[in-house]
C-alpha cells in the first residue's frame, strides 16, 4: 500500500513541473479524441498527463497514449455510475485532504507566492482545481467499494483457492514479528520546564508588542519540524483533529494580533497565533517546545529500566505487570504492552515497518527473550523514551499456508475476486454505453478491449 507521504510527494512532482507542462501544453492543438457518454477526453488532458508522469519518474506500462486516455475513460464510467446512485463526497472530508496537500506544497516549496508561481494560479483557483480532483477520487473509491463490498469468502472457499495454487504462484509471506514494549518517560526537572516556559514567555511578548513575526520565531525554534518550514501554520483543521488541551486554547481565540498562554500537551509545551476561522475549522500557527532531559536523568532512567528487565526474568514479576506500572505509553499500555502496526490495524510487524532503534534491537533476539533497556524516540509523542520490548512472537520468511496464514490468503482471494468483479462491470458497461473514439486513437491494445464497437 502506497502511503500518503509517498502520495504528497508524487502530487508535489507535479506541482513543481506544472510550468514546464504548461508550455508544452500551448503548442498543442486541442480536440476531442474520445467521447465517453456525455463526456469528452481532450488530446490536453492526456498530453498533461503524460508529461506529469515523465517528470514524475512514473513508469507506464504500454503506450501512454493508449493507456492514459482509457484510464480517464474508466474513471469517467465509475462517475456517471456515482451520480445515478447517488453517490456524493463528504465535503468535510474532502476540504480536510485538500487543505493538507495545500499545506504539504506551500511547505516543501517556500511560500504561498511560489506555490502561485509553479501552478500560474491563484490560491483560490489551486484550490478548486485539487477540490474537484480529490472530490472525484473519493467517489470513485465509495463507487467501487459499493460495487464490491458483498463480495466475501468463506474457509472453504480458502481452501479451495490454496488448493488450486501451483507451488510458484502461492504468495511468500515476508519475516514478521509480534512485539510488546514498555516505553518509560524520564524524568524532566521543573527548573528545564521553566526554561521553556519562559522562553515561550518571551515569544509571546516579542509578537505581541509587534518586534518579531510569529512565523519567524516558529521557523527558527519550534520542535515541530513539519510545521516550522512553513512558520508553524498548522492549516485548516476539526476540532476533534488536536489534541483536547491544544483544542480548547486555540478555539478560544479571537485575535490575530495575540498569542495565547502556553499550553501543555503530551507532545509538549506550546504557544498559538489565530490565522483565521472557518466554520467549525480553525487555522493557527503555533511553537512547540520541549523540556531536555540531563545525562544524568537518562542515565537514572537507564538504570531503572534495567532493574525491571531483570525483574522480568527472574519471574520476580510479568511483562504484563511491568508494562502496567511503569509503561508511559498510554496506547500500548491498556494492551498488556503490545505494539499496533498503525499501518496493518495488527500486532505483526515486517522489520522495515518497526521504528529503526526497535528493528536493531529485536532483529537477533529469540521468542520470549527481553531486551536490554535502550533510547528511542516515541513514534506518536516524538519524545525521548528508555525502552525494554519482549518478542511475543516471530515468524520467518516463508510460503503462505493455511494455518499459519489464512487471513493473508482470505484478502488475497477476496481481492482476485473484487478485481474480476471490477472487471466484468467495465466490460457491461463499455456495451451500455456510447462511445467513440477518434479513429487515430484506435491503434491500441486496450486493456479493456470492448471500446471499440464493431
Amino acid at each position: 500500500m502506497i502511503s500518503i507521504k509517498k502520495i504528497l510527494m508524487m502530487l508535489l512532482a507535479c506541482c513543481l513541473s506544472f510550468a514546464n507542462i504548461h508550455a508544452q501544453l500551448n503548442n498543442i492543438i486541442d480536440e476531442v479524441i474520445w467521447i465517453v457518454g456525455d463526456e469528452s477526453i481532450l488530446k490536453s488532458e492526456v498530453e498533461e498527463q503524460r508529461i506529469r508522469a515523465q517528470y514524475e519518474g512514473v513508469s507506464i506500462d504500454g503506450d501512454p497514449y493508449c493507456v492514459i486516455p482509457e484510464q480517464i475513460a474508466i474513471q469517467k464510467l465509475y462517475l456517471h455510475q456515482a451520480e445515478l446512485d447517488s453517490i456524493e463526497a463528504n465535503e468535510s472530508a474532502v476540504m480536510n485532504q485538500v487543505e493538507m496537500r495545500m499545506n504539504y506544497f506551500i511547505s516543501q516549496i517556500g511560500s504561498k507566492e511560489k506555490l502561485e508561481e509553479y501552478f500560474g494560479k491563484s490560491l483560490v483557483a489551486l484550490r478548486e482545481d485539487m477540490r474537484t480532483m480529490v472530490r472525484d477520487q473519493m467517489i470513485i473509491q465509495q463507487m467501487q467499494h459499493k460495487l464490491v463490498e458483498n463480495i466475501k469468502s468463506t474457509p472453504a472457499d480458502v481452501r479451495r483457492f490454496y488448493a488450486s495454487l501451483s507451488s510458484d504462484s502461492i504468495p511468500t509471506v515476508p519475516a514478521q514479528v509480534e512485539l510488546q514494549i514498555i516505553s518509560y518517560h524520564p524524568r524532566i526537572r521543573q527548573d528545564e520546564i521553566d526554561i521553556v516556559k519562559d522562553r515561550l514567555r518571551e515569544f509571546s511578548e516579542r509578537v505581541n508588542n509587534g518586534t518579531t513575526e510569529f512565523s519567524t520565531l516558529a521557523r527558527l525554534y519550534s520542535e515541530d519540524t513539519e510545521t516550522a518550514k512553513r512558520g508553524g501554520e498548522l492549516g485548516f483543521l476539526g476540532k476533534g483533529q488536536l489534541v483536547p488541551e491544544f483544542a480548547n486554547v486555540a478555539f478560544n481565540l479571537t485575535d490575530p494580533k495575540r498569542v495565547s498562554r502556553v499550553v501543555e500537551t503530551e507532545f509538549g509545551y506550546h504557544i498559538i497565533q489565530l490565522i483565521e476561522k472557518r466554520g467549525d475549522r480553525i487555522n493557527c500557527r503555533h511553537i512547540l517546545m520541549r523540556p531536555k532531559i540531563s545525562l544524568e536523568d537518562k542515565q537514572l532512567a537507564i538504570q531503572k529500566m534495567d532493574s525491571v528487565a531483570d525483574a522480568i526474568r527472574n519471574e520476580k514479576m510479568t511483562f504484563e505487570q511491568g508494562v502496567m506500572h511503569f509503561s508511559s505509553d498510554k496506547n500500548s499500555a491498556m494492551n498488556a504492552g503490545l505494539m499496533l502496526n498503525q499501518r496493518t490495524g495488527t500486532s505483526k510487524f515486517e522489520y522495515q515497518e518497526l521504528p529503526q532503534e526497535v528493528a536493531k534491537v529485536v532483529y537477533d533476539m529469540k521468542v520470549a527473550e527481553i531486551s536490554e533497556p535502550f533510547v528511542m524516540i516515541d513514534p506518536t509523542s516524538n519524545k525521548e523514551v528508555i525502552a525494554v520490548v519482549k518478542v511475543k512472537s516471530k515468524v520467518e520468511t516463508h510460503k503462505a499456508n493455511l494455518i499459519d496464514d489464512y487471513q493473508l490468503l482470505r484478502n488475497y482471494y477476496e481481492g482476485m475476486k473484487k478485481e474480476e468483479f471490477l472487471t466484468k462491470w467495465i466490460e457491461k458497461k463499455q456495451k451500455e454505453t456510447y462511445i467513440s473514439i477518434d479513429p487515430a486513437w484506435q491503434n491500441c491494445d486496450f486493456k479493456y478491449p470492448g471500446w471499440i464497437k464493431h
